[in-house]
């Protein structure tokens, strides 16, 4: 069936709207007061096929008073398909920096999330740890961190794919985690290509544990709109029976960054 230029338009129009909700992290150790990024994409189709894809984030960092730097990240889902919901998901991650712009820096963590799919009803940890600055150029950084978290998660379910958790809803442990997170600019400034992953082990039992990595690519457009694209694949090895242990997702989308020295 030859291919009508308004369906090359929906096509782009689409491309450019899905879920492109996750970007390239704000940096804390910048010497900028006020850091702030966001993004609201969706894709709406209605007919043969009838879906719904609602994405939001907000990512924001300030300089607080003294030697002390808050950072907030910030993201919604929401999908349905034919009417019936698929994802309805919030996650929310809060760190406060203890003098960020050293090469060694410490951190209280605090995170909330929930996920539909997984059946997880709400998902609350907090801990502390320490960053480690190993590059740090005008065109290049990585950065190592590691932490200690208390963690609690409620999911409307109570058999899981590991039974030594079956017959409560309720999931209490203490975790370890480690991350590695970086970013490069890249054909002289004119694309971002950036990363994150981490592995989160539970102190308890080696077998409970959750992975998650992002690669992605950001070009600016102008004036602190930017066109990204980001691949993001999780896995988490305890969930509840009938549920897979990971998801991948590649999304396209647009971002406004926006920054105040003073």
């Amino acid at each position: 069936m030859p291919i009508s230029f308004n369906r090359i338009l929906l096509t782009a129009w689409t491309v450019l709207l899905l879920a492109g909700a996750a970007q390239a992290q704000l940096n804390e150790s910048d010497t900028l007061k006020f850091q702030l990024r966001s993004t609201l994409s969706g894709n709406y189709q209605k007919g043969n096929v009838e879906m719904l894809t609602l994405r939001s984030r907000l990512d924001a960092v300030w300089a607080l008073s003294g030697n002390f730097v808050f950072k907030t990240q910030n993201s919604t889902l929401y999908q349905s398909f034919f009417g019936r919901k698929a994802d309805n998901d919030l996650f929310s991650r809060n760190y406060l920096y203890y003098k960020p712009r050293n090469r060694v820096y410490p951190y209280a963590i605090a995170y909330l999330s929930t996920n539909f799919r997984r059946k997880v009803d709400i998902r609350y940890f907090a801990g502390a740890g320490a960053t480690v600055q190993v590059l740090r150029s005008k065109h290049n950084q990585l950065k190592l961190s590691a932490n200690a978290v208390y963690e609690q998660s409620d999911f409307a379910a109570n058999t899981f794919n590991d039974s030594r958790y079956n017959g409560s809803s309720n999931i209490r442990l203490w975790r370890a985690s480690a991350f590695v997170m970086g970013s490069s600019w890249l054909f002289h400034r004119r694309l971002r290509f950036f990363y994150d992953a981490f592995w989160q082990p539970a102190l308890s039992r080696r077998s409970n544990y959750r992975t998650q990595l992002d690669l992605g690519l950001e070009a600016p457009l102008w004036k602190g709109l930017s066109l990204n694209a980001l691949y993001t694949r999780t896995h988490e090895n305890v969930v509840p029976l009938s549920t897979q242990t990971t998801d991948s997702i590649l999304t396209f989308g647009l971002s406004y960054a926006f920054s105040r020295k003073n």
